[in-house]
């Protein structure tokens, strides 16, 4: 692909991680399927031991074309990043890069609204390793420079999170970071690098739960975490310790999927904003959490540094309980009720921030609903979650 960082953005989904070595003039790299990597005598072999294995053959446990070619897509769309590193998902990528940053005795600043199975990761894989965690406001911005402590080593942040959407000023705590000399991670899934350049930013370490919108059609786990310069070295050592690495069969599929990822976000973007500001209008709605509208906390950070909106929103009820929010969602005959999201269906959750939230404790009117929006006819969903709020309002009486 031509390095050119002014290219447009569906353009570099395109065209990204095609290396012609990798093609030979096929259009998508093809499958590469290795394990035993076979050498010409041993003294090559031996050479090889010796070598940097990044973007070599060495052995199928440090890739093939299949997996360097979305991992090298996946740098290309964070201008300024050095390398990316693939995982079999999600929270093992944040578990690698955690680990790689992280040593006995260290502390790390977790925002409160991170992904639950992040939080949990804190309270049992860190503190099992002697890694101390304090939690923080999502909307604390530079305020973070009076939470460092001595052995503050990392700052983990998620912006928006998956939750309540809280906007986290990311340039803000960057700053007091690298002031410091504290690394910065973000959970980068809700935007991807085409809505937020996280690198760009000054983020050490961007990572994508790629299982969402890079997949796209809810078939395929996989993550990946992309590194500034001077910082894959470490994560690539962690994560060849560790065992990690990705099938070439899950790899292709999340590369297929990139291809669509530009023109596939711009349809949840909008089906998105046309249901939340529908939304907005219920008399059964309280509140409706969607960075993109001006009351969401932190929109005036969105509409800083961010380029877009994905498809994924929150919405508060105006009163009722459990009982009422079930009502409403097993009325739902489009929307799925099922985790994760970025999949070309849409889906309706539960949310009960209150069991998981520790310092950014906030009374909320009613229970939250999560959306996902997918790539339904926009009136159709509409017409279902009419029927949601139906029920929700014959279930109160």
């Amino acid at each position: 692909m031509k390095d050119d960082d002014t290219l447009g953005a569906a353009t570099r989904v395109v065209q990204a991680g095609r290396r012609k070595e990798w093609t030979a003039g096929i259009v998508s790299p093809p499958v590469w399927r290795a394990s035993t990597i076979l050498y010409d005598s041993i003294a090559d072999l031996r050479a090889s031991a010796g070598r940097d294995t990044h973007h070599r053959l060495y052995y199928g446990r440090r890739g093939t074309p299949t997996q360097w070619s979305l991992a090298d897509a996946l740098t290309s769309l964070e201008p300024g990043a050095e390398a990316t590193f693939l995982y079999p998902s999600g929270v093992a990528a944040i578990a690698a890069a955690l680990l790689a940053v992280l040593s006995p005795s260290d502390e790390l600043l977790m925002v409160d609204s991170a992904y639950e199975p992040t939080r949990a990761m804190t309270a049992s894989l860190l503190d099992r390793f002697g890694i101390t965690t304090r939690f923080y406001d999502p909307l604390i911005g530079a305020g973070i420079a009076d939470l460092i402590g001595d052995r503050t080593r990392a700052i983990f942040m998620e912006s928006p999170g998956s939750l309540t959407f809280e906007v986290q000023d990311v340039p803000a705590i960057v700053a007091v970071a690298k002031a410091r000399g504290i690394v910065t991670l973000l959970d980068n899934t809700w935007a991807t690098p085409l809505f937020f350049s996280a690198i760009d930013k000054g983020v050490d370490y961007s990572i994508l739960a790629a299982t969402k919108y890079i997949v796209g059609h809810s078939d395929v786990m996989l993550g990946s975490v992309t590194a500034a310069p001077g910082r894959f070295a470490a994560l690539r050592d962690t994560s060849f310790q560790l065992g990690q690495v990705t099938s070439p069969d899950d790899s292709w599929l999340g590369s297929r999927g990139l291809r669509t990822m530009a023109v596939r976000l711009d349809r949840h973007q909008e089906s998105a904003l046309t249901i939340a500001r529908w939304l907005q209008d219920r008399a059964e709605v309280a509140e409706v959490l969607h960075p993109a509208l001006p009351t969401c906390p932190g929109h005036d950070i969105w509409a800083r540094d961010f380029s877009g909106s994905s498809g994924l929103f929150s919405f508060v009820l105006n009163g009722g309980g459990e009982a009422a929010r079930a009502a409403l969602i097993d009325a739902l005959e489009l929307f799925g009720i099922g985790y994760s999201w970025g999949g070309f269906e849409s889906l309706a959750t539960p949310v009960d921030v209150g069991r998981i939230r520790s310092v950014a404790r906030t009374a909320f009117a009613g229970p939250i609903v999560r959306l996902q929006i997918g790539l339904e006819d926009t009136a159709d969903l509409i017409a279902d979650l009419d029927r949601g709020l139906a029920r929700f309002r014959a279930t109160l009486g």
